[in-house]
């Protein structure tokens, strides 16, 4: 069996196991690594050797980027402060403290120790954004979770480079020469991957072909990682910037059919590449095992080790931080909610991210020699990520219930029933004074009953959105009640983007409705 027939047999089953997670609720990722580990543990299956840039260049970006796209820039705004603390002293510390613990038990050096803290530093947004879609956190959590995984890879991508650099040069680490690199990956990264959104935005608002435009959507991640890494910047930050602005803007850069084949597209996407990249971490840790050296076979007991360091700078750093926020923000209030630091702490899954970073460090040194223990890394780095995404993937939804943070069903049902009724009140008031207007005599004698029938459809979402039993108006539209119609779902859809910005909705909310306006819409472009 060669590889090419294992690849496309692990994405077959891939897809079959993502399936039935979906249809069980258990937590995909977890469910795919277990699969792919079984399936590196036959004996007849050959060995799948990775090249060092398959996951970085063809996996990652389409991946980032539509994790980035469910993030909005006021969610971003909201947490900015306690997303810093994360970002920057919470990655230090962890890359710190888990290179410390590996150089004492295991046979790494100090600089590859510092790679493998390097490596697993940081949260991995593919995985949390994965896990996340299953839970119904508070859209401040969400934010929170989301904001942290995107955004902590760029600090972790300069300690990775630092590391690498010292462990193949062996060249010594200084900070300027560490904050240097800092300013040019993360600082180059984000400014090409807001003029990348700048110019797909320029692009997209001058066309509406659908096929054209979901070209451009899929391009857009690799051409953001591909140009920030050829001009040495961080190809990561570049594609979660560009994924964050064009997903804030794209409901004013696109039509409704182009918007709902674009996620259509992406969602078949992301679901394929999610399937086979978590499968594929579990059948990378046996391959790795198989080029351990006599004194690397402890690994068995150093990832459990390593995988609980993980796990506890993280609790160790993150209660106190959230104590501080909140006694703040409380004036010294004692009684401080330990169910949101909990929360944070337990989704901090490893994943993607670190494979990729693992997957990359250099064969050889400067002198042209194998660097050494690399093997170990990449086995310690999946071993973690193996154990990290399988435990916390099924049991952070047991924490989120014993939390309590968790939002009812019954929550997010009455604000979307809130948002709609608002949204075809505001319609059918605008409705009231579109009769008046005189460039409806255009539409002649059907203009009267085309109004009539707007009406009654506005007021049967409005009582939709109070009884659960509804019927939609049996009457094909006419041409003039199509064009009345689309008028009012601009009117709508405007109604519905003033509420998201004077944050009376969620961005869940927001984007759901908005799914709908767009169906609507679709359907009657469709019948012109």
């Amino acid at each position: 069996m060669t590889g090419l027939t294992v690849i496309l047999l692990l994405v077959v089953l891939a897809t079959a196991v993502a399936t039935g997670a979906r249809r069980w609720s258990l937590p995909a990722p977890s469910l795919l690594v277990i699969a792919g580990l079984v399936v590196g543990l036959m004996p007849w299956v050959p060995e799948v050797r990775l090249p060092p840039h398959v996951i970085s260049v063809l996996v990652l970006p389409p991946l980032l980027y539509a994790a980035a796209g469910e993030m909005s820039v006021r969610d971003l705004r909201s947490v900015w402060r306690p997303v810093t603390g994360l970002v920057f002293g919470l990655v230090l510390a962890s890359a710190v403290v888990v290179g410390y613990v590996a150089r004492a038990i295991t046979p790494l050096t100090t600089a590859t120790a510092l790679i493998l803290g390097a490596v697993l530093a940081s949260t991995d947004p593919v995985a949390v954004t994965a896990l996340g879609r299953r839970l119904s956190l508070p859209p401040r959590v969400q934010a929170m979770v989301q904001a942290e995984s995107l955004f902590n890879d760029a600090t972790s991508l300069v300690l990775y480079k630092v590391a690498v650099a010292t462990a193949v040069s062996g060249s010594a680490i200084t900070v300027s020469g560490t904050v240097e690199q800092f300013l040019i990956l993360a600082g180059g990264g984000a400014l090409i991957g807001a003029a990348v959104a700048a110019v797909v935005t320029l692009i997209r608002r001058r066309t509406e072909d659908p096929v054209l435009e979901t070209v451009i959507a899929l391009v857009t991640p690799y051409a953001s990682y591909v140009i920030a890494e050829d001009l040495h910047a961080s190809g990561v930050t570049a594609v979660i910037v560009s994924g964050v602005v064009l997903g804030s803007t794209g409901h004013k850069v696109s039509n409704a059919p182009v918007r709902l084949q674009i996620h259509a597209v992406y969602d078949t996407v992301t679901f394929l590449l999610e399937s086979a990249v978590f499968a594929l971490i579990g059948l990378e840790l046996p391959s790795a095992v198989r080029h351990l050296t006599h004194d690397e076979h402890g690994w068995p007991l150093w990832v459990p080790v390593i995988a609980f360091t993980v796990l506890a700078i993280r609790l160790l750093w993150i209660f106190p931080l959230s104590a501080l926020i909140q006694y703040r923000q409380k004036e010294g209030d004692s009684r401080l909610s330990w169910r949101v630091p909990a929360v944070l702490s337990w989704a901090g899954t490893r994943g993607v991210m670190p494979l990729a970073a693992a997957l990359s460090i250099p064969l050889v040194t400067h002198t042209g020699a194998p660097l050494p223990h690399r093997a170990l890394i990449l086995t310690l780095t999946t071993g973690t990520i193996a154990l990290t995404v399988v435990f916390q993937g099924f049991t952070l939804a047991p924490v989120v219930r014993r939390s309590g943070i968790a939002l009812e069903p019954e929550h997010t049902a009455r604000e979307e029933a809130r948002t709609r009724r608002h949204i075809a009140h505001t319609a059918l008031e605008e409705l009231k004074q579109l009769g008046d207007l005189d460039e409806l005599a255009e539409l002649g004698a059907a203009a009267e009953t085309a109004l009539k029938q707007a009406r009654r459809h506005l007021e049967a979402r409005i009582h939709q959105a109070e009884d659960a039993h509804y019927s939609d108006p049996d009457a094909r539209p006419a041409d003039a009640y199509r064009e009345i119609r689309r008028t009012l779902i601009g009117i709508e859809a405007a109604e519905l983007q003033r509420l998201y910005e004077a944050n009376m909705i969620s961005n869940a909310t927001r984007r759901r409705i908005q799914r709908e306006l767009d169906l609507e819409e679709a359907s009657l472009r469709a019948r012109d």
